[in-house]
């Protein structure tokens, strides 16, 4: 069954250059506007049990094309079509009434979903508990903070378990243990064969969320199809064209320095993070084709910790060169573990195959699902010896003439 299908979307705004130019536009019948192309001739169809995810740069007419499907803006031309109960979380405070306290606008949110009152009633103290808001909820919601808005949003909108649920980037702003909670419930949704519409500057998430990704470019498609192709085009893209800073200005000055705060709430940490030689020594440069041994030492905070764990090669602090997760791998012991225990995580490189150039190495941390990655920690400064031959890379390989 098709839960969303979208043929040939078009969206214009109108561009004035003074406000005084609508009423003289209305009063002597001149144009007195130019017209911006938001979304040029956009087709998809979403199946039911799928999920969608919009990626593309700021511009792109990703929010447009969700408030289109969530009824929020109408087309200029082109047909949408909806079978199900939709719930989109847009932009922050989108819904509420800043005068209406938290209870008053879930009450409000809900019956903008199509809740009956009845059902709303039923669902209340699980929203409440949901959102964390048990002490703000009968404050005005325009004294709530940014996180707390998302919090009363998110929950409204999951509780009420629609057919069909719309997401922006929004959750970026909830702090990690209510982020947790929200990947839990897209989790669940997922699950329960629903339907999710998800746009995101989070490329990861895009490919463990959704099924097909959606590129958008100047308000056009330019690519559609498994989100693991698509995200992975959009990355070669990026990195084209985004003009880097030296290494030294990304990387933090103080060696294994972790680029999260020390403050923050977090279920385990790294201790320490060391690049080493098969043998076991210490390594202060690379070389091309030889065995590499990384190792990082976590400490549990928590009891009953699940998690998975990470390594990357950086050019710079937003240029992996390449990944290693442990989110795919079942024969790795993740948990659980007790508070206060503490491990190593190790991974062996086989014929490294980078060549020349500086580079570092990154440790992460995750939470069970993979989706939140928590703790981070850059080695220092690792340079690959000089080798003969031409690019970043060297391949292992084998001649043969007959």
């Amino acid at each position: 069954m098709t839960r969303v299908s979208v043929k040939n979307l078009h969206k214009d705004f109108k561009i004035y250059e003074k406000p005084q130019d609508r009423l003289s536009e209305l009063i002597l019948r001149r144009p007195k506007h130019t017209i911006f192309h938001a979304l040029s001739d956009i087709s998809f169809a979403v199946q039911e049990g799928k999920s969608l995810g919009i990626i593309g740069v700021n511009g792109a007419g990703k929010s447009t094309l969700l408030k289109l499907l969530a009824g929020t803006l109408q087309p200029t031309g082109g047909d949408i079509e909806i079978r199900g109960q939709v719930a989109a979380l847009l932009e922050l405070g989108a819904g509420f009434h800043p005068e209406f306290t938290g209870r008053k606008n879930i009450y409000l949110n809900a019956s903008l979903l199509g809740v009956p009152d009845k059902n709303i009633t039923e669902l209340e103290n699980d929203i409440i508990e949901f959102s964390e808001l048990e002490d703000f909820i009968d404050r005005p919601v325009k004294t709530y903070s940014s996180g707390m808005y998302v919090r009363l949003a998110f929950s409204i909108a999951t509780m009420a378990r629609p057919d069909i649920l719309v997401i922006d980037e929004a959750l970026s702003v909830g702090d990690l243990a209510f982020q947790k909670k929200c990947v839990q419930r897209m989790n669940e949704f997922i699950d329960e064969q629903k339907t999710m519409v998800f746009c995101s500057h989070s490329m990861f998430h895009v490919q463990e969320l959704c099924d097909t990704a959606i590129w958008l470019d100047k308000g056009q498609i330019k690519e559609m199809g498994d989100s693991d192709k698509v995200v992975g085009h959009y990355e070669d893209f990026c990195n084209s064209k985004k003009v880097y800073h030296s290494i030294s200005e990304d990387i933090p000055k103080e060696e294994g320095a972790s680029t999260e705060p020390e403050t923050k709430i977090q279920d385990c940490r790294i201790n320490s993070l060391s690049v080493k030689s098969p043998e076991g020594k210490e390594l202060d440069s690379l070389t091309p084709l030889a065995d590499v041994h990384l190792e990082m030492e976590v400490e549990v905070l928590v009891e009953g910790f699940e998690g998975n764990f990470g390594f990357a090669f950086m050019k710079s602090a937003e240029e992996p060169v390449a990944s290693f997760l442990t989110t795919d791998i079942d024969q790795i012991h993740k948990g659980p573990f007790k508070k206060g225990e503490i491990f190593t995580v190790s991974l062996t490189i086989r014929n490294l195959a980078m060549r020349v150039g500086d580079f570092y190495v990154l440790g992460g941390l995750a939470d069970k699902t993979g989706l939140l990655w928590y703790e981070t920690k850059f080695s220092k400064s690792l340079h690959v010896e000089p080798n003969k031959g031409v690019g970043s890379i060297i391949m292992n390989s084998e001649w043969s003439i007959s």
